[in-house]
């Protein structure tokens, strides 16, 4: 399964995208590890279909490069 990446679906990236900077800014490496992966799992409790959360892994190893 692949995933739209289509800005579109995505309601203001940008302000998702900049307070998700800001919140990581007021940690230390590991604090800042423990929130993105607290997020991790309430999005994906969000989605909750396995196709696209596996997908959504692919997506984000293919986007590190």
């Amino acid at each position: 399964m692949k995933l739209s990446t289509d800005k579109s679906l995505f309601e203001d990236g940008d302000a998702f995208y900049a307070a998700l900077i800001d919140k990581l800014d007021t940690y230390d490496e590991r604090d800042a590890f423990r929130f993105l992966t607290n997020l991790t799992f309430i999005l994906a409790n969000e989605v909750a279909e396995k196709d696209k959360l596996e997908a959504a892994i692919d997506s984000a190893d293919i986007a590190l490069g």
